[in-house]
């Protein structure tokens, strides 16, 4: 891919820099329209501080980051999300007093002006309906989110994402915490969501990678160590050897 055919997100240059500690340390990357990404590292690597930089929570010391054209760095973060991006955190964020369906109202609503927002609403709109449908959630529609497990409150925040239609979803660690059926069902639910939609996926769990991902970029002390497919990532003898700091069965 040539650096602007096909790209949606393209950052070039990208440092970011605490208190004299560089968390970002020249990172290219682009993202192609419709892809499915993995960003992965050990901890520390640099993975939230990028999305972090992406979505506006933080600013870079030097660099830029491009969403369809349009420069990011220095914008607010809503107005980064009314452009189309849209993020979960590691920590689901949901309204536990509202019922799913009324979270699911509520982000779809994020463009609808105040009075409309504190109006009833009658019945379920199409991007609500649709939304509940991907993250299967139809049978809890009416449960109050705060009742949910914690992988259901991840799906339901996927969920908000969608509903508010994003042209790219950054999703943070989905499944930490997850228990192994909950790891599967969020790996189908991207594999669903990645059809219409371009995911960038930050985790550091390689037995997930290996089941889900199809291109991979690795970070490592805030730069791009290796990018590729899942099998040329796994093979990399510099992935095997950083990799959580551990053998090379760790990335097998």
């Amino acid at each position: 891919m040539s650096e602007n055919e096909g790209a949606l997100l393209e950052i070039r240059g990208l440092e970011v820099v605490f208190d004299g500690f560089r968390a970002i340390d020249g990172v290219d990357l682009t993202v192609g329209q419709g892809e499915l990404r993995f960003l992965i590292g050990p901890n520390g690597a640099g993975k939230t501080t990028l999305i972090d930089v992406v979505t506006g929570l933080t600013r870079p010391a030097a660099g830029t980051v491009r969403f369809a054209g349009t420069e990011l760095t220095g914008r607010r973060e809503h107005r980064i999300v009314r452009l189309g991006i849209g993020r979960t955190f590691q920590t689901s964020v949901v309204f536990e007093e509202l019922t799913v369906v009324e979270n699911l109202d509520l982000a779809a609503g994020f463009r609808r002006p105040l009075p409309a927002l504190l109006r009833q609403r009658r019945g379920v709109s199409g991007t609500v309906a649709e939304a509940l449908d991907v993250i299967g959630l139809g049978d809890l529609a009416d449960r109050p989110a705060g009742v949910l497990s914690h992988g259901q409150r991840q799906w339901l925040e996927i969920g908000m994402l969608i509903a508010q239609r994003p042209r790219l979803l950054l999703l943070d660690e989905p499944v930490a915490g997850m228990s192994g059926g909950e790891r599967e069902r969020t790996g189908e639910l991207l594999t669903r969501i990645a059809a219409d939609h371009t995911v960038v996926v930050v985790e550091h769990d390689m037995e997930f990678l290996r089941r889900y991902a199809s291109q991979v970029t690795v970070l490592h002390e805030g730069k791009v160590l290796v990018e590729g497919d899942v099998a040329a990532v796994q093979a990399d003898p510099r992935v095997q050897e950083v990799y959580l700091g551990r053998s090379r069965e760790d990335v097998r």
